[in-house]
């Protein structure tokens, strides 16, 4: 049996689909312009466009003091060149206030756009556990933490980098387009038996010129966009598996699993060097064309213009004057060329940005628009029952895990889930709200407090006080509150630490992790525990404490607890059995349990009890 996928897949629908990819892309970004402190950031944006036209007037200044320069030098005079010596500090100082200028304006407004756009992602991401769902749904949005870090910084870096420099080279091309055409005069041509006058004909060798090179280079650069966007994939993923490396050093270290890390973080890295290798070779092809092309172009205009100089029909300040004003427009003209490199990379990473974006807006959409018949969509109801009816859990393509869960849960009462460890904690999830996959209705108490207890507690790095009181803040509980939960889960030991900051899943054991979990569990007071293998890596005597502390602690709690042996059963009163069937499904079983109070575990139990954790933690990665 299959249940449809209420979410849908993006893998398949590249950011060049569906309505284009700046469309995309401003849809995305573009509302930064017309949301919040909306009129700074549009005062900024104005200033940034006034700035980039004053960097306009700069080369234009230059041009024109170069032309009275050697004018001056040519006719050999003294006073003129002194008085070009000023003109030039002048144009220096109206340069470097533009410039100065323009950057901290242009960076203001970089950090502004990454900061809100940062935000807006970020938010989606950590919505409703949306930055664990997005890890089960298929698509290209791995890594999200590069693509939250890296890529949206460098998608709006380079996009306002980019539209200065191309408002900038256009407004470049206008205004040195006027000073050549009239620079150029008129030539004449033969033609057959005839003559043609060519008004402006440096611009026209300045277009052909631009044209022919950027024609040539992007016919070279077009491998150079795939391997960019193949390196920052395979950066991202060496990335990735250091981190892994890092959070898991404890593990990798116990079992000696050095060489096996080094050979995969190796291989990682050959990824690395081999996109490396392949974005150089575009590179060469690249920097070996336009390394001549702009080395042409210093002396092709002197050559072209030097006639008319000869000639006597231009002064040597004129002939000057041309060769800038022709290099000012063909750079312009060369703007896809000099900027092909970095606009595969802003692409690319833009691309990134907008592939999570777009699954996290399919997650939530899915929690906006719930359908009972795709979907699993926990409700609160009226009533003061936990309600699993007609329940199916799926896998997230469609691959039935368990089927046909009705169970009703009173307020009050223990409930132990058993059997099958990944349906009992799929179970877990679809109360909490994290697994959406299948079909079904989930109703919990309107008003219930619920408290999720996880095997292993999160643990922020921070001071310890934060650590206990998460995810509360660190002043909501005096010292007194504090000191007294440690002291009723046994972890005194930790008290005097209270003001440390560490990294505490690393300096903590997991038992004492879970000790931890059950102090949070006092100060947070909840009437629903989910409690989920949370005693698991305590000895018997251990869980047998924390399980009595939540039972008299919360005598009126409703408790379900995920556990796989015996001894957990006298705390609770009933048994949901999830038991494997022939066709891979898992079906539930139901029993009662009679209360009683055991003070010793048989050998089997105990053997069970230190044996289970173990494979269970190694057969379940979820």
């Amino acid at each position: 049996m299959t249940a449809d996928v209420g979410i849908t897949s993006s893998q398949d629908s590249g950011p060049d689909d569906r309505t284009g990819f700046f469309r995309q892309f401003v849809a995305l970004a573009g509302p930064f312009w017309s949301t919040g402190r909306k009129w700074e950031v549009r005062g900024l944006t104005a200033l940034l466009v006034a700035l980039t036209i004053l960097q306009v007037v700069s080369p234009i200044l230059i041009n024109l003091w170069s032309a009275n320069l050697f004018n001056a030098l040519e006719q050999r005079s003294m006073d003129r060149f002194m008085a070009q010596i000023g003109a030039l500090m002048v144009i220096l100082l109206f340069a470097m206030t533009v410039a100065s200028t323009h950057m901290w304006v242009k960076r203001k407004l970089q950090v502004k756009w990454r900061k809100w756009l940062t935000r807006r992602v970020l938010d989606d991401w950590m919505a409703e556990g949306r930055h664990y769902q997005i890890t089960h749904i298929p698509g290209e949005h791995d890594n999200p933490d590069g693509r939250i870090a890296e890529d949206i910084r460098n998608a709006t870096e380079s996009a306002i980098d980019l539209a200065h420099s191309l408002t900038y080279c256009l407004l470049l091309l206008i205004s040195f387009t006027q000073i050549l055409w009239s620079l150029s005069g008129i030539i004449t041509l033969p033609l057959g038996g005839s003559e043609i006058q060519v008004p402006g004909h440096m611009v026209f060798v300045s277009l052909l010129y631009a044209t022919a090179g950027t024609t040539a280079a992007v016919l070279l650069g077009q491998p150079l966009v795939r391997t960019v966007n193949k390196r920052q994939t395979v950066e991202a993923n060496f990335r990735f598996g250091l981190v892994r490396v890092r959070e898991n050093s404890e593990s990798i270290a116990l079992v000696h699993g050095e060489p096996d890390e080094r050979r995969r973080l190796s291989d990682l890295f050959a990824n690395v060097i081999g996109a490396w290798d392949r974005q150089t070779r575009a590179l060469v092809h690249i920097f070996l064309f336009s390394s001549g092309y702009q080395v042409l172009a210093t002396g092709f205009p002197i050559l072209i213009a030097a006639p008319r100089y000869i000639a006597g029909a231009i002064t040597l300040g004129a002939l000057m004057q041309i060769a800038q004003a022709f290099q000012q427009m063909t750079s312009a003209l060369s703007w896809p060329v000099d900027n092909l490199s970095k606009a595969a990379e802003w692409k690319a990473s833009v691309e990134r940005v907008l592939s999570i974006d777009r699954a996290l807006q399919e997650l939530a959409a899915h929690a906006l628009v719930c359908h009972e018949d795709r979907n699993i969509c926990p409700i609160r109801s009226d009533s003061d029952t936990l309600r699993f009816e007609g329940l199916t859990i799926t896998s997230p393509d469609g691959q039935a895990v368990v089927s046909g869960i009705d169970a009703v849960i009173a307020k009050g009462e223990r409930v132990l889930i058993t059997g099958d460890p990944d349906a009992a904690i799929k179970l877990f999830k679809v109360a909490a709200g994290l697994w959406p996959w299948g079909s079904g209705r989930v109703a919990l108490p309107a008003d219930a407090n619920i408290f999720f207890m996880p095997q292993r507690p999160y643990l922020p790095i921070a001071r310890l006080r934060s650590v206990l009181a998460y995810p509360k803040g660190p002043d909501s509980f005096d010292d007194a509150t504090l000191t007294a939960a440690l002291e009723r889960v046994t972890l005194s030991h930790l008290i005097p630490r209270l003001d440390d900051t560490a990294t505490w899943e690393h300096t903590l054991t997991l038992g004492e992790q879970q000790r931890l979990g059950f102090a949070r569990l006092l100060l947070q007071r909840p009437d629903w525990i989910f409690i989920e293998e949370a005693t698991a890596a305590l000895l018997p005597e251990g869980e047998r404490q924390m399980m009595t502390l939540a039972t008299t602690e919360f005598p009126g709690a409703t408790v379900l607890t995920v556990g796989y042996h015996s001894a957990l059963e006298e705390f609770h009163q009933r048994k949901l059995e999830l038991v494997p069937l022939n066709d891979g499904q898992v079906a539930m079983r139901e029993t009662r349990l009679k209360i009683e109070r055991r003070r010793e575990m048989s050998s089997l139990d105990l053997r069970n009890w230190l044996v289970h954790p173990l494979r269970r933690a190694a057969e379940r990665k979820e």
